[in-house]
């Protein structure tokens, strides 16, 4: 019996794979975030220069092969700070949507279990929370947390969280009505241990779906909050943040601006990619398909 669950298992995991590297265009996505991990992880054996190094003598320098990106106006080279933005973005790319995950999975368990005065007060403080723009609500919580990266993480999590609360609401009260739950009860499972023996697990893979998918809308968050004023606070190198501090050079050098953009929108539109991906390999309706 053993080894036919590892069995089923095991073809399982092959077919997600399979699924998952079905298109070229994923994979080259998924090596693209890979090398952006390692240049997160590596960044000072990856960035040639420290990025807060300041030499005011070399301002403004064009690209050249000392500076590969050339300098902004402090004299810091722009690759470096390229790099350890890379730091910034991944990190509040995955914090952010496991603060907003995990915050938005436990409500909509509580609301679609609970039902009744529960339920309805919470997806009333989510459709109100829904009803205002991601950003905007990202940028008021940045206001009232103030300036940080943790503070950025917490912003965007709560901003992204009513999605989760809803979608797993919505697959809770499905679940709930199915036949092995029914069993369950019948057989004197309390309503805690039903849920997490059987509701909680038949409800994680869209949020995991979600989560790919979310990550680099989490990015593109902090990149706004940080062009903004509102994310990391100087010097520490963010991508958003050099934006906003080289798009007054875009007529002397306009790479300090540009670079970090491209890097920005790299990575929504790898993760973006990734998380189609993801969301196909574990939809039962394409799996066959590939």
């Amino acid at each position: 019996m053993k080894n036919n669950r590892s069995s089923g298992t095991k073809k399982k995991i092959r077919r997600f794979f399979r699924v998952l590297t079905a298109r070229k265009l994923v994979v080259a996505c998924m090596g693209v975030l890979l090398i952006m991990i390692f240049a997160a992880i590596f960044a000072p054996l990856v960035a040639p220069f420290d990025p807060y190094h300041q030499d005011l003598m070399n301002s403004l320098q064009p690209v050249s092969s000392t500076h590969i990106l050339g300098t902004d106006i402090l004299g810091r080279d722009v690759f470096s700070r390229v790099v350890y933005g890379t730091r910034v973005s991944i990190s509040v790319g995955l914090v952010s949507v496991a603060i907003a995950g995990s915050i938005g999975m436990l409500l909509g368990v509580i609301a679609g279990i609970s039902g009744g005065v529960v339920d309805s007060i919470i997806m009333r403080v989510v459709d109100a929370m829904m009803s205002i723009p991601l950003i905007i609500l990202a940028m008021f919580l940045g206001v009232v947390l103030g300036q940080g990266l943790g503070n950025v993480m917490i912003a965007v999590g709560i901003a992204m969280m009513p999605s989760y609360a809803r979608l797993i609401r919505g697959q809770v009260l499905t679940v709930r009505e199915m036949d092995y739950v029914t069993a369950g009860t019948i057989c004197g499972a309390t309503s805690l241990r039903n849920a997490l023996t059987h509701i909680v697990p038949n409800c994680i893979s869209p949020s995991i779906v979600l989560m790919t998918m979310n990550l680099g809308g989490a990015i593109l968050a902090e990149a706004n909050l940080s062009f903004l004023g509102l994310g990391t606070t100087p010097p520490t190198p963010s991508w958003g943040g050099m934006v906003s501090e080289g798009y007054i050079f875009l007529n002397a050098s306009p790479v300090i601006a540009i670079a970090p953009g491209i890097f920005v929108l790299l990575i929504v539109l790898c993760s973006n990619i990734v998380g189609d991906a993801v969301r196909d390999a574990l939809d039962p309706r394409l799996r066959g398909t590939f």
